[in-house]
């Protein structure tokens, strides 16, 4: 699913928690995985 963090502050909000703060894209979230940046770090 896309979530438009720029225009939806709770996608922004969950974005944040899910990244643990950092304020990189795409964050992905794949049986109960999360990875963020392209590096999947």
């Amino acid at each position: 699913m896309y979530r438009d963090v720029v225009d939806d502050p709770q996608a922004l909000e969950e974005m944040l928690r899910l990244s643990q703060g950092e304020r990189k894209v795409p964050v992905l979230i794949e049986a109960g995985r999360v990875s963020v940046g392209f590096g999947g770090s």
